[in-house]
């Protein structure tokens, strides 16, 4: 049996946080990683697929593409459709759904091109459609040129398969991993997150660290593909944790004991409660734990998202304060959407990174270099 060719992979992530993606893929030996709006392509086979799935902490998903041709009419899209190879990539037997989008182009209306590519999928391979299947192919017709991809991850690569409790506005865990990168995070070093939330900061820090792979709890739409080998999933699903570098802990607290409850539930879940420590305690009574400087980072809240603009200022100048006083060596990164609460903190951060979308808020990233 002759190995599949490669093809293009696409590694989605959100506006902003491309390089970080690419750093993370390039240290995961994904071959020929190049940035482009949205993401990162890789290039590889289905292999390759699994893996991005399983391992790659800040893609948000993975998405096979296919094929790719010239349309600029529906019965064109409709014919050319037709070639694509579905009977290597879908089952007969596996519902599946198409979604279109299109722009700049002579194909304008999303609806009849999805239900162009529906019938060609349909007429060659005898697969039923259903909007509620796992299996979703993403038709893109731009500037005339339609590109064919598999959704391989299913739902989002954020929900790792472990976390049930979030907290209000929480931080998407494939955000938070990158965030941790683009603070130097290598999982070799203390962190602190004194506004935890559902604790996925230091949940994700705690996982970096032990070495487990994201997407070990959870299922992908790619497991209901022809493609799918599930003996060679399962061999490279069995990967060992790293060795812990000694006297490591991720510290989470939180002035609210829900929340504190919260994340040690999630992180008993995700395995790393004896790597975590969390504790309710208001920001003025933060102090560092035992040992050598880390990372602090936060999500606190900002004005579009929770809060008050006066508290929050308030809130923001007592962060600064307490690490000023109390984390010399340590460095900070703070994810907040206004540059003037940040500026609250007083704390003498670097030129911010570039904005990022969180729930439909462009954020930045402000960080420090080890604190006086």
């Amino acid at each position: 049996m002759t190995a599949a060719p490669d093809f293009e992979i696409f590694l989605v992530t959100a506006p902003g946080l491309e390089t970080a993606l690419a750093a993370e893929a390039c240290e995961k030996r994904f071959r020929d990683p190049r940035i482009i709006k949205g993401g990162v392509t890789v290039q590889g086979g289905w292999p390759e697929v699994w893996r991005a799935n399983l391992e790659l902490r800040g893609a948000a998903r993975v998405l096979a593409r296919i094929a790719e041709f010239r349309a600029m009419h529906v019965a064109q899209l409709d014919k050319r459709s037709r070639k694509v190879a579905w009977g290597e990539i879908l089952r007969a037997d596996q519902p599946f759904w198409v979604e279109a989008s299109c722009k700049a182009s002579r194909i304008y209306h999303q609806g009849a091109a999805a239900q162009r590519v529906t019938k060609a999928i349909q007429g060659t391979l005898g697969a039923s459609a259903s909007e509620d299947a796992e299996v979703v192919i993403k038709a893109r017709i731009d500037d005339d040129l339609c590109t064919i991809s598999v959704d391989t991850s299913g739902e989002s690569l954020h929900k790792r398969g472990h976390k049930e409790a979030v907290a209000k506005a929480p931080m998407r865990e494939n955000l938070a991993a990158l965030f941790l990168r683009q603070c130097g995070f290598d999982g070799k070093e203390p962190v602190v997150d004194p506004m935890c939330g559902s604790g996925t900061f230091v949940i994700e820090a705690a996982e970096i660290a032990a070495g487990l792979q994201p997407g070990r709890s959870r299922r992908f739409a790619f497991e209901q593909l022809k493609t799918f080998d599930s003996v060679a999933w399962n061999r490279m699903r069995a990967g060992k944790p790293a060795a812990l570098p000694d006297g490591i802990k991720f510290h989470g607290s939180d002035r609210d004991a829900g929340a504190v409850a919260m994340s040690r539930a999630n992180a008993e879940r995700a395995g790393v409660a004896s790597l975590t420590a969390f504790k309710q305690q208001a920001i003025s009574d933060l102090t560092p734990p035992e040992g050598k400087p880390g990372l602090v980072i936060a999500n606190p809240p900002y004005g579009a998202r929770i809060g008050d603009r006066k508290q929050l200022t308030a809130l923001y100048r007592a962060l600064g304060q307490t690490l000023l006083a109390k984390f010399s060596g340590w460095r900070v990164g703070i994810i907040t959407n206004e540059t003037p609460l940040a500026e609250a903190t007083g704390l003498p951060f670097l030129p911010p990174g570039d904005p990022v979308s969180h729930g439909g808020i462009r954020v930045r990233l402000f960080q420090t270099q080890p604190l006086p």
